[in-house]
């Protein structure tokens, strides 16, 4: 195994690597929508989906890969009847086929973040 970091994405803020790398496998951590220089939580809900997939891209670059290699994401809402809008904003990261995915309404996340995302990105 071997960690990956960037610094375009913000630090890990826990006991975690920004994302591990097994064989061909990449497992990103999950990305809040922290601006990697000030480490703050971006403004408002649209802005915070684009900066966390930012973030997610940074990492896939760092591992050698980059969006069409991700073949898993996982979309943590607070608010599911914002999930439109992430659709929408996924649609100009992404690029058919599209990654499988699954999202998930939770009652919150970390530093009062409305979106966070993690991903699986093979590279063989």
């Amino acid at each position: 195994m071997k960690p990956i970091s960037s610094t375009e994405a913000p630090a890990a803020i826990g006991t975690y690597s920004q994302a591990m790398r097994a064989g061909d496998t990449v497992y990103l951590s999950g990305q809040i929508p922290l601006d990697p220089k000030s480490m703050q939580l971006v403004e408002g809900f649209e802005n915070q989906v684009k900066r966390v997939f930012d973030n997610l891209q940074a990492v896939c670059k760092a591992a050698g890969g980059d969006f069409s290699r991700v073949v898993r994401l996982t979309i943590y809402l607070v608010d599911l009847a914002q999930f439109p809008k992430v659709n929408d904003i996924m649609a100009t990261y992404f690029r058919e086929p599209y990654p499988a995915r699954v999202t998930i309404g939770v009652a919150s996340l970390p530093r009062g973040a409305q979106v966070e995302i993690d991903a699986v990105m093979h590279l063989g």
